[in-house]
Formats: structure tokens, C-alpha cells, sequence
């Protein structure tokens, strides 16, 4: 028989996770990371101020009077170092791979309301050991994208004094801290699976189960 169990602790690691993946997500995607000086073009009947910006793999410039955002990795990793760094190659791939573990993991979390095994290992302490992977991979990829600071296209863009670690004129945008978000509610969550674990398996939820109760929900 299939008990469906619903605890407020099992959908608080559920959001959590969700949460986790959306920022390193939002941080994957945007060309926010790096944000470089202010500059000024002077057009023929208009003054723009801008501001560039560089992500992982894209970025925003002025171009033709307008700011436009894309990606600067046209050919993928087959893309030339020099504009894609092989540094931020490495970075993408394990932001990326870290991601697409706790995408795996939001999907366990749903099943866990009627399944708590996956061949005869609690599905909550799988998916806290794949979240503890998935949030190393993440900030091995934060911790390589700094490396890449000494490049020609952050050089360009703060300046020759841009080396490894040093942003030259250039300050850190945004999505590098959406990204710390996270890989910390990543860890957290993965940490806050066994109290789910301990919710489903509660001796209140037992009680139920004798009583022959099929949908079981609990704060």
C-alpha cells in the first residue's frame, strides 16, 4: 500500500532545496558577476552612460547605442581561450553539474511524500549525500572563476592590473554572491534531510499508518 506522508519539516527541505537551485541558477545565467566601471559614450546627438558587465559565459556591453547581453561562448567549450578562458570553462561546467544534482534532488523530494526508499536506501539520506556533492561542486566552480580575473577579457575590461584574485578597477557583481547563497542553503539543506527523514519516520505518523490512514499530513 502507498502511504502518501506530508510533514511541514519534508516540505521546508523541499523549498529550501528549491531555493537553492533557483539562486544557482540565476547565478549560472547572469553576466553579472564581474561589474566594471562606469563609462561614457558620446554619439552624435546623445551622451550614454553605461556600465559593462562579464558573467561566466556572457556578457553586457554597449553595442550600436544599446546594451546588449549575450554570450561571448559561441562555440561552447570549443570556444578559444582567449575569449573564453579555460578557467571559466571549467567553472561553467561545475556550477553547471552541481546544479543539474540538485535539480535530481528537488525531483527526490517530491517523490519522497510517497516513496521514503530507492532500493532499500532512505531516499532522504541519499538525496542529503548527493546535495553535500552537488554544493562541492558548486563552490569548486566559485572558487576557479577567480582565476580567471588575469585573462585578456577582464584585462580589457579593468584593466592591466587585473591578475588572478584582483579585480584591477572592476568591483564583484552580484550574481558571485547569489551563488554563495547558494552553495550555503545547498549545504543546509542537504543537513536539514535527515530532520525530514526523522519527521516522515515519527512515531506520530506510525499511529497513523496502524489507524489505516493513507494520506498522512503534519505540521
Amino acid at each position: 500500500m502507498c502511504y502518501v506522508i506530508v510533514t511541514g519539516r519534508g516540505i521546508f527541505w523541499l523549498l529550501l532545496n528549491l531555493v537553492a537551485t533557483m539562486s544557482t541558477l540565476l547565478a549560472l545565467l547572469t553576466p553579472k558577476w564581474v561589474i566594471g566601471p562606469m563609462k561614457i559614450k558620446n554619439l552624435e546627438n546623445d551622451t550614454i552612460i553605461y556600465t559593462p558587465t562579464v558573467g561566466i559565459y556572457n556578457r553586457c556591453t554597449l553595442i550600436n547605442g544599446r546594451n546588449h547581453c549575450g554570450p561571448f561562448s559561441l562555440e561552447g567549450f570549443a570556444t578559444d581561450d582567449v575569449v573564453f578562458p579555460a578557467v571559466w570553462k571549467a567553472c561553467f561546467f561545475f556550477i553547471a553539474l552541481g546544479l543539474t544534482i540538485n535539480s535530481l534532488t528537488l525531483i527526490s523530494g517530491v517523490m519522497s511524500f510517497c516513496f521514503r526508499a530507492i532500493c532499500r536506501k532512505s531516499i532522504f539520506s541519499l538525496s542529503g549525500t548527493i546535495q553535500a556533492l552537488a554544493g562541492v561542486c558548486i563552490i569548486s566552480g566559485m572558487v576557479l572563476y577567480p582565476w580567471g580575473w588575469g585573462s585578456p577579457r577582464v584585462q580589457r575590461l579593468c584593466g592591466p592590473d587585473a591578475s588572478p584574485f584582483s579585480l584591477g578597477d572592476c568591483t564583484v557583481g552580484w550574481a558571485f554572491y547569489c551563488g554563495a547563497v547558494g552553495v550555503i542553503l545547498t549545504f543546509i539543506s542537504g543537513t536539514f534531510s535527515i530532520v525530514a527523514e526523522k519527521a516522515v519516520s515519527s512515531e506520530k505518523v506510525q499511529q497513523h499508518i496502524r489507524k489505516g490512514k493513507t494520506l498522512i499530513c503534519l505540521p
